[in-house]
């Protein structure tokens, strides 16, 4: 079975990551077989000035502006 593995910006809560993992896991079972058991998600948290995208360090970005 898989190893999954996720990255995030740090920040995220246990209980958001123990979520995502129940999904994934859910997933990899219902479209590959197998046990959960057998499925692996290793989560790495990334601080925002460790990431960039098109040429810019995420902590250099605008934050999204709030729905109106």
């Amino acid at each position: 079975m898989p190893t999954i593995h996720v990255e995030l910006f740090e920040g995220r809560s246990v209980e958001i990551k123990r979520a995502l993992a129940r999904e994934i896991t859910a997933a990899c079972v219902k479209v590959l077989g197998g046990s959960a058991d057998g499925v692996d998600v290793i989560f790495s948290d990334i601080a925002r000035h460790d990431w960039a995208s098109g040429g810019v360090l995420w902590s250099e970005k605008a934050p999204p502006k709030a729905a109106t």
